[in-house]
Protein backbone atom coordinates (compact mmCIF):
# COMPACT_ATOMS: atom_id res chain seq x y z
CA UNK A 1 0.00 0.00 0.00
CA UNK A 2 1.29 3.61 -0.88
CA UNK A 3 -0.65 6.77 -0.22
CA UNK A 4 1.63 10.25 -0.93
CA UNK A 5 1.49 13.43 0.24
CA UNK A 6 0.17 14.52 -3.39
CA UNK A 7 -2.85 11.79 -3.10
CA UNK A 8 -3.22 11.32 0.87
CA UNK A 9 -6.91 9.94 0.10
CA UNK A 10 -7.77 6.39 1.67
CA UNK A 11 -11.10 4.60 2.18
CA UNK A 12 -12.24 4.30 5.69
CA UNK A 13 -13.10 0.78 6.00
CA UNK A 14 -16.28 0.68 9.34
CA UNK A 15 -17.41 -2.68 10.21
CA UNK A 16 -19.14 -1.06 13.36
CA UNK A 17 -21.00 2.34 14.58
CA UNK A 18 -19.17 4.00 12.46
CA UNK A 19 -20.92 3.03 9.69
CA UNK A 20 -23.65 5.20 11.11
CA UNK A 21 -22.59 8.95 9.16
CA UNK A 22 -23.62 10.73 12.07
CA UNK A 23 -21.58 9.04 14.67
CA UNK A 24 -18.33 9.54 12.12
CA UNK A 25 -19.42 13.05 11.88
CA UNK A 26 -18.50 13.16 16.66
CA UNK A 27 -15.22 11.71 15.60
CA UNK A 28 -14.78 14.44 12.37
CA UNK A 29 -16.15 17.41 13.78
CA UNK A 30 -16.37 16.32 17.33
CA UNK A 31 -18.97 15.98 19.83
CA UNK A 32 -20.72 13.08 22.18
CA UNK A 33 -22.64 10.51 19.46
CA UNK A 34 -26.38 9.78 20.28
CA UNK A 35 -26.33 7.79 23.04
CA UNK A 36 -22.99 7.89 24.02
CA UNK A 37 -21.01 9.08 27.40
CA UNK A 38 -17.97 10.41 25.58
CA UNK A 39 -16.74 13.96 24.47
CA UNK A 40 -14.95 13.34 20.96
CA UNK A 41 -12.16 16.05 20.23
CA UNK A 42 -12.57 15.94 16.92
CA UNK A 43 -10.21 15.63 13.79
CA UNK A 44 -7.87 18.39 12.56
CA UNK A 45 -9.56 18.23 9.53
CA UNK A 46 -13.23 17.97 9.96
CA UNK A 47 -14.52 18.38 6.45
CA UNK A 48 -17.14 15.02 5.53
CA UNK A 49 -15.96 12.27 3.85
CA UNK A 50 -15.89 13.00 0.11
CA UNK A 51 -18.51 9.81 -0.24
CA UNK A 52 -19.19 6.22 1.24
CA UNK A 53 -19.87 2.99 -0.23
CA UNK A 54 -21.17 -0.51 1.24
CA UNK A 55 -18.54 -3.22 0.87
CA UNK A 56 -18.31 -6.58 2.31
CA UNK A 57 -15.11 -8.10 4.10
CA UNK A 58 -14.43 -11.55 3.87
CA UNK A 59 -13.72 -12.25 7.33
CA UNK A 60 -15.63 -12.27 10.63
CA UNK A 61 -17.56 -9.72 12.81
CA UNK A 62 -17.53 -10.13 16.58
CA UNK A 63 -17.72 -8.09 20.07
CA UNK A 64 -15.05 -8.37 22.70
CA UNK A 65 -14.34 -6.32 25.85
CA UNK A 66 -16.10 -3.00 26.77
CA UNK A 67 -16.89 0.30 25.25
CA UNK A 68 -16.52 3.49 27.59
CA UNK A 69 -18.35 4.88 24.99
CA UNK A 70 -21.70 2.77 24.66
CA UNK A 71 -20.74 -0.16 27.75
CA UNK A 72 -21.12 -3.75 26.21
CA UNK A 73 -18.88 -5.20 23.84
CA UNK A 74 -16.99 -3.70 21.09
CA UNK A 75 -16.76 -4.56 17.16
CA UNK A 76 -13.60 -5.73 16.10
CA UNK A 77 -12.83 -7.76 12.65
CA UNK A 78 -11.15 -10.94 12.21
CA UNK A 79 -9.58 -10.84 8.31
CA UNK A 80 -8.53 -14.73 8.93
CA UNK A 81 -11.98 -16.33 9.97
CA UNK A 82 -13.49 -16.18 6.19
CA UNK A 83 -15.26 -19.43 7.49
CA UNK A 84 -17.44 -17.16 9.83
CA UNK A 85 -17.52 -14.22 7.35
CA UNK A 86 -18.72 -11.91 5.65
CA UNK A 87 -18.69 -9.06 7.41
CA UNK A 88 -20.91 -6.19 5.78
CA UNK A 89 -18.97 -2.78 5.92
CA UNK A 90 -19.05 0.57 5.07
CA UNK A 91 -15.95 2.45 3.25
CA UNK A 92 -15.22 6.43 3.76
CA UNK A 93 -13.21 8.31 1.36
CA UNK A 94 -11.16 10.40 3.79
CA UNK A 95 -7.57 11.84 3.82
CA UNK A 96 -4.76 9.71 5.53
CA UNK A 97 -5.13 12.36 8.52
CA UNK A 98 -8.88 12.01 8.65
CA UNK A 99 -8.17 8.25 8.84
CA UNK A 100 -5.21 8.64 11.11
CA UNK A 101 -7.28 10.67 13.64
CA UNK A 102 -10.40 8.50 13.87
CA UNK A 103 -8.01 5.38 15.06
CA UNK A 104 -6.60 8.12 17.35
CA UNK A 105 -9.94 8.99 19.12
CA UNK A 106 -10.65 4.97 18.93
CA UNK A 107 -7.60 4.86 21.25
CA UNK A 108 -9.09 7.90 23.33
CA UNK A 109 -5.96 9.97 22.30
CA UNK A 110 -6.23 13.68 20.87
CA UNK A 111 -5.50 13.41 17.34
CA UNK A 112 -2.04 15.31 16.67
CA UNK A 113 0.24 16.21 13.64
CA UNK A 114 3.17 13.48 13.57
CA UNK A 115 0.69 10.49 14.59
CA UNK A 116 2.15 7.46 13.95
CA UNK A 117 -0.71 5.66 12.03
CA UNK A 118 -0.92 8.80 9.62
CA UNK A 119 3.37 8.03 9.14
CA UNK A 120 2.57 4.22 8.61
CA UNK A 121 0.25 5.48 5.77
CA UNK A 122 2.25 7.56 4.32
CA UNK A 123 5.35 5.50 4.42
CA UNK A 124 3.46 2.54 3.19
CA UNK A 125 2.70 -0.78 4.26
CA UNK A 126 2.25 -4.36 2.95
CA UNK A 127 -0.90 -6.05 3.88
CA UNK A 128 -0.72 -5.81 7.70
CA UNK A 129 0.77 -3.09 10.48
CA UNK A 130 0.83 -3.23 14.29
CA UNK A 131 1.26 0.22 15.19
CA UNK A 132 1.44 -0.50 18.55
CA UNK A 133 -0.30 -3.19 20.81
CA UNK A 134 -4.23 -1.67 21.57
CA UNK A 135 -7.00 -3.02 20.70
CA UNK A 136 -7.21 -0.53 17.30
CA UNK A 137 -3.76 -0.54 16.15
CA UNK A 138 -3.60 -3.13 13.98
CA UNK A 139 -3.98 -1.84 10.22
CA UNK A 140 -5.36 -4.24 7.76
CA UNK A 141 -5.43 -3.53 3.76
CA UNK A 142 -8.30 -5.27 2.96
CA UNK A 143 -8.08 -4.25 -1.03
CA UNK A 144 -8.65 -1.43 -3.37
CA UNK A 145 -11.18 0.84 -4.45
CA UNK A 146 -10.63 2.75 -7.56
CA UNK A 147 -7.04 2.57 -7.12
CA UNK A 148 -7.01 3.51 -3.40
CA UNK A 149 -6.61 1.28 -0.67
CA UNK A 150 -9.52 0.29 1.43
CA UNK A 151 -8.23 0.18 5.07
CA UNK A 152 -9.58 -1.78 8.44
CA UNK A 153 -8.36 -0.58 11.82
CA UNK A 154 -8.82 -3.81 14.44
CA UNK A 155 -7.07 -5.31 17.47
CA UNK A 156 -3.72 -7.97 17.13
CA UNK A 157 -6.23 -10.72 18.39
CA UNK A 158 -8.59 -12.96 16.45
CA UNK A 159 -11.71 -14.22 17.17
CA UNK A 160 -10.97 -17.10 19.17
CA UNK A 161 -8.32 -15.11 21.27
CA UNK A 162 -10.81 -13.62 23.84
CA UNK A 163 -13.96 -14.00 25.35
CA UNK A 164 -16.97 -12.32 23.80
CA UNK A 165 -19.22 -9.78 24.89
CA UNK A 166 -22.79 -8.65 24.06
CA UNK A 167 -22.94 -4.57 22.20
CA UNK A 168 -25.10 -2.57 24.32
CA UNK A 169 -28.43 -1.22 22.36
CA UNK A 170 -26.96 2.06 21.85
CA UNK A 171 -24.17 0.54 19.65
CA UNK A 172 -26.41 -2.03 17.83
CA UNK A 173 -28.86 0.81 17.25
CA UNK A 174 -25.58 3.05 15.49
CA UNK A 175 -24.57 -0.03 13.63
CA UNK A 176 -28.35 -0.57 11.89
CA UNK A 177 -28.18 2.73 11.09
CA UNK A 178 -25.30 2.51 9.52
CA UNK A 179 -26.59 -0.74 7.78
CA UNK A 180 -29.38 0.98 6.44
CA UNK A 181 -27.85 4.37 5.27
CA UNK A 182 -25.69 1.92 3.49
CA UNK A 183 -27.03 -0.83 2.36
CA UNK A 184 -31.17 0.04 3.02
CA UNK A 185 -31.45 -3.25 5.34
CA UNK A 186 -34.64 -3.19 7.20
CA UNK A 187 -35.14 -4.85 11.16
CA UNK A 188 -35.38 -8.08 9.87
CA UNK A 189 -32.47 -8.48 7.82
CA UNK A 190 -30.38 -6.24 10.50
CA UNK A 191 -31.48 -8.50 12.93
CA UNK A 192 -31.02 -11.98 11.23
CA UNK A 193 -27.24 -10.38 11.04
CA UNK A 194 -26.85 -9.20 14.32
CA UNK A 195 -27.61 -12.95 15.40
CA UNK A 196 -25.28 -14.61 13.21
CA UNK A 197 -22.26 -12.85 14.61
CA UNK A 198 -22.86 -12.31 18.58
Amino acid sequence: MSVTPAAPLVWYVSYGSNMAADRLAAYLAGGVPAGGRRVNPGARDATPPRRSEPVDLPGALYFAGESPQWGGGVAFYDHDATDRGPTAARAYLVTAAQFADVAAQEMHRVPAAGDPVEQVLLDGFEGRHEVGPGRYETLLEVGRLEGLPLLVFTSPHGIDAVPHTQPAPHYLAMLATGLRESRGWDEARFRAYVDRVT
